[in-house]
């Protein structure tokens, strides 16, 4: 089964020609074969980059779940595409529901729900790759890494050629159930918070969590559950806790406090019950080393081969994830030299914020994919 790969030190990036997957190995039936990415014979070379785009090294950022919206930027041109096209017939065998319907057509109840959103940012998101390759291929090329934020993770490793599409697929439909009936079992959720320096993040958990004691909540959760900048945090556990710290923001010196779009406490203990299956499901399929760096969510640091892969994306489950870090580490250089074009791959723009707040300069040559230059002057 062939892998999506980018081209890289002389590799071609190229989808599965198998779109199909049965857990444990064996096929279900092909949907369709898939080509090599690239252009056909005799046609046109590839337009030149772009006004304030030059042919540097470029990084992939890929979004998680939060990032979804009823249309989630599924423009005809990309779902002209084949290969997108061949994206969404499997995911319609292997899930059993039309996925491109619930992406153009929600209702956005239905995106809200774990089980159905992250099939639908891993598949867009790697739509939004394809679209990019038809129109600058070059930045495929050119790309020397990638890092995704949480489910994000499993499409940046699916485009660094460690995972195979459907393969892929299959274990972020486990992740996605597994981790929806945790959340059903206990109200939970996350906030988004932004603090000052003066904000003490774990005694503001610390007490919501007595707070929640208070209420007869026993081993009550809440905890920093994402490292998104400087300041900025999102806090998961039970939604008393949540509501507490909200009711009581000034006190904890949070400037901002909203709950998120999703529904259950991710990155938190209260997602150790959907370990186990997530851990089946990677021992049923083939992960290897990536082509090009990819950062992982728990560390900072590259993944360097299967079993390593497979460890950390189950710790990833109740682990916070520690994007900040991470954005350190992928534009870690010397001085003087440039920082490479970064390109946000799926919906939404949120990872280009939280660029901006973490590394300006890195962020000027930040572009999501309708490739437009970021405007300099625009406020947050």
């Amino acid at each position: 089964m062939r892998r999506w790969r980018p081209r890289t030190a002389g590799r071609l990036w190229a989808v599965s020609r198998s779109c199909s997957f049965s857990p444990g190995g064996g096929s279900a039936g092909p949907v369709g074969p898939v080509g090599p990415v690239g252009p056909s014979a005799g046609a046109q070379p590839p337009p030149p980059p772009p006004r304030g785009l030059s042919r540097r090294p470029a990084l992939l950022l890929f979004p998680g779940q939060g990032s979804q919206a009823v249309g989630m930027g599924m423009a005809g041109s990309t779902l002209a595409l084949p290969r997108v096209r061949d994206m969404f017939a499997a995911a319609r065998q292997l899930l059993g529901y039309d996925l491109l319907d619930v992406c153009e057509r929600g209702p956005p109840q239905m995106l809200l729900h774990t089980r159905h959103c992250q099939p639908a940012v891993f598949i867009t998101s790697l739509a939004a790759v394809e679209a990019l390759n038809a129109r600058h291929p070059w930045v495929i090329e050119q790309c020397v890494g990638a890092a995704g934020f949480s489910v994000g993770e499993f499409a940046a490793l699916v485009f660094a050629g460690a995972m195979d599409f459907t393969e892929a697929l299959y274990v972020v439909k486990v992740r996605a159930e597994a981790m929806q009936e945790a959340s059903d079992s206990t109200p939970s959720g996350m906030l988004s918070v932004v603090g000052r320096a003066e904000t003490r993040y774990n005694y503001a958990c610390l007490e919501a969590r007595e707070h929640c004691k208070s209420l007869g909540i026993e081993e009550p959760v809440c905890e920093v559950a994402n490292y998104l900048f400087p300041n900025g945090r999102v806090i998961a556990g039970h939604l008393q806790a949540l509501e507490f710290l909200q009711q009581n923001s000034r006190r904890f010196h949070l400037v901002r406090a909203k709950l998120l779009p999703v529904s259950g406490a991710f990155h938190t203990r209260l997602m150790a019950p959907a370990a186990p299956a997530l851990r089946q499901a990677l021992q049923d399929i083939s992960v290897e080393k990536p082509l090009i760096p990819i950062y992982s969510n728990v560390d900072g640091k590259k993944y360097m081969h299967g079993p390593h892969i497979r460890r950390l994306l189950v710790k990833q489950l109740v682990s916070p994830v520690k994007w900040e870090q991470t954005m350190h580490a992928m534009y870690e250089r010397q001085q003087g030299t440039d920082f490479p074009d970064t390109f946000e791959v799926g919906p939404g723009k949120q990872l280009g914020t939280m660029l901006r707040q973490c590394n300006m300069k890195a962020w000027r040559q930040y572009r999501h994919l309708d490739m437009e230059p970021t405007d300099q002057s625009e406020e947050e």
